[in-house]
């Protein structure tokens, strides 16, 4: 009996140590949880308003120069480059930028655009500027924006009217 009795209380120990290794090991764990959310706002779009036009234009023969038209669409001009008492229309390009209300984005303008006469004959415009800048606020979910630009104009630039072939884009994402 003492011989069994000193197995039994062998295993009981044996049983006695697993159990409480699992015990502990149970112990060491630990979980929590978390949920997922997401919310979906509206989506930033541009719409064009007006097209830019640089107005009516006069050159001389022997030199060029430049029509800079600002968002505001006043025009003013360097070089040998005038601007005829009847002005045309002149006007900025102006679009509509819509979303979520109270978020700012950011404005990105071409670098150039050429107009051409539908011949061999163009023009380059270029320094591209805005308004608002760089960055605007959609403070109740809509904001107009208004972009100028420089018109470079050659000496004796071929008289005629002159356009994009390809409209030049204005880009707007949230910030």
């Amino acid at each position: 009996k003492p011989k069994k009795q000193q197995t039994m209380k062998k295993l009981l120990l044996i049983a006695t140590l697993v159990l409480g290794a699992s015990a502990v090991k149970a112990q060491q764990t630990s979980s929590a949880t978390a949920t997922a959310s997401a919310t979906i706002i509206t989506p930033i779009s541009i719409s064009k308003t007006a097209d830019m036009n640089f107005g009516n234009i006069a050159v001389s023969a022997s030199a060029g120069g430049t029509v800079v038209l600002a968002p505001a669409g006043t025009r003013t001009t360097t070089g040998s480059v005038s601007l005829p008492a009847t002005a045309g229309s002149p006007a900025a390009a102006a679009f509509t930028v819509t979303g979520q209300g109270n978020y700012t984005y950011s404005i990105t303008l071409p670098s150039s655009a050429t107009l051409s006469d539908g011949a061999s004959h163009t023009m380059t415009v270029n320094t591209f500027t805005s308004n608002p800048s760089s960055t605007g606020t959609l403070s109740s979910g809509t904001q107009n924006i208004s972009v100028g630009a420089t018109l470079t104009v050659a000496a004796a630039q071929t008289p005629g009217t002159y356009t994009t072939s390809t409209p030049f884009t204005v880009t707007v994402n949230y910030n």
